[in-house]
């Protein structure tokens, strides 16, 4: 009898240990389902931009929420597109992270080709702090996706040595339309015998410049192909036929030669993205010797001195297991930190969208650079004006279509006869 007691208290400690093994062996697997449910994994490219602005936007956020943490995982920027198309459409989106950079051009791409795949953001992030063109970049259907990121407001930067050389004052550089910019280049020119700007001839940026700049895109609002009766097109392709006609341009090729040419000090300036000021600065040979003015209007209705070249937002996925919480983290840090913004600009050169961070004293600080001029303060002002146009699905493919037909205008080809041809051949390449 006294063995049987005996062994049922065994059994009976045996099943406690048992039974506290099992709870601590749940309690393990619940720390550790949330420990990995406080990982919000990003994709992004760029070590020295968008990677290391992403980690520094983590660690704010984890300093307040010290049971998230957010993995940074850096891609070529093909390799991302390449890795996200490929998830999305085998539907293997377990291999897809939280977060996706997705570059402005190809937002509606991606969100009318994967209908679901993107987390939509109306009603937990406030888009009236956003500059109005971004947003709309970002919106199907009444729904709007994403978190805006970083602008390419374009500006045109100029060597005020060589305009005053030409008997021009920074003044006149000033909210310029396109017509008096091609005076001003013709009269440097002569003068100075140096050419107004850089041209890559086979690369779309110039085309998109003037055209979003006339209110235009090569789609209209309902995402329709627009070529032929596309007044802001048709003005970009003149302009451009004149500058490279009259000798206007320095012609380029490629990104590296472009850029060389920028800051060769044969040219009287650049138009291009804020993104740009970096490469400028570089030049310590030339410093004093810049001015940054509004983007150039083209002549055609409702045009403004504010344009777009470039920038980039961040996606949520909607399979995410971390969805809410990665939402939670962009909207917090990319949607309210004013602080953040300063530093990313200081730190980066990294201009965000938030209307809100143009009150901060990294944007209202002079910069010795460029004579004291408020640049970032500029910056913030044109990015408020920068007209909403539809990228739409095929905006790559359009840029081929218009780059291949642009040597046929230089060539005395009426203008309606290339804006015939380049409709057909994009209509061959989206079908």
């Amino acid at each position: 009898m006294k063995n049987d007691r005996i062994t049922s208290r065994a059994k009976q400690r045996s099943g406690k240990a048992a039974m506290l093994a099992g709870l601590m062996a749940s309690s393990l697997l619940v720390s550790a389902a949330a420990a990995a449910a406080g990982e919000i994994t990003v994709w992004c490219w760029d070590p020295n931009f968008n990677v290391a602005i992403m980690k520094e936007a983590g660690a704010r956020y984890s300093a307040k929420h010290p049971g998230t943490t957010v993995k940074v995982v850096d891609f070529a920027k093909a390799d991302v597109e390449q890795k996200l198309q490929t998830g999305l459409a085998s539907g293997a989106t377990d291999t897809l992270p939280d977060i996706v950079l997705i570059e402005d051009y190809g937002a509606q791409k991606y969100l009318q080709s994967f209908p679901g795949a993107f987390a939509p953001m109306s009603g937990k992030v406030d888009y009236k702090n956003f500059a109005p063109y971004k947003v709309e970049l970002m919106t199907l259907e009444g729904k709007t996706y994403g978190m805006p990121f970083d602008t390419g407001t374009t500006a045109l930067f100029y060597r005020k040595d060589i305009i005053e050389a030409a008997g021009f004052k920074p003044e006149d550089m000033q909210n310029l339309t396109w017509d008096r910019f091609l005076e001003i280049g013709k009269q440097v020119k002569e003068k100075t015998g140096k050419q107004l700007i850089p041209l890559d001839a086979n690369d779309g940026g110039m085309t998109r410049i003037i055209m979003q700049a006339g209110g235009g895109w090569y789609f209209d609002k309902d995402g329709k192909l627009s070529i032929t009766n596309n007044a802001p097109l048709k003005a970009s392709l003149e302009i451009q036929s004149k500058l490279i006609k009259d000798g206007l341009a320095k012609l380029s090729t490629g990104w590296t030669d472009y850029a060389q040419n920028a800051v060769s000090g044969n040219v009287a300036g650049v138009l291009t993205g804020v993104w740009f000021t970096g490469t400028i600065k570089a030049q310590k040979d030339q410093f004093g010797k810049w001015g940054v003015a509004a983007t150039p209007k083209p002549n055609v209705p409702g045009a403004v001195n504010a344009s777009n070249l470039g920038g980039s937002s961040w996606y949520v996925l909607e399979n995410s297991k971390e969805k809410d919480e990665a939402i939670d983290f962009l909207n917090e840090i990319y949607g309210k930190d004013n602080d953040f913004y300063q530093k990313i600009l200081t730190e980066r050169g990294a201009m965000g969208t938030m209307l809100g961070a143009r009150t901060g004293s990294a944007y209202g600080a002079p910069d010795a650079f460029f004579g004291g001029e408020k640049v970032w303060q500029s910056f913030s002002d044109w990015l408020a004006k920068v007209p909403s146009v539809n990228y739409g699905v095929f905006t790559n493919e359009l840029d081929t279509a218009v780059t291949a037909h642009l040597a046929d205008l230089t060539k005395g080809q009426p203008i309606d006869q290339v804006l015939k041809g380049i409709e057909e051949q994009a209509e061959g390449l989206i079908q």
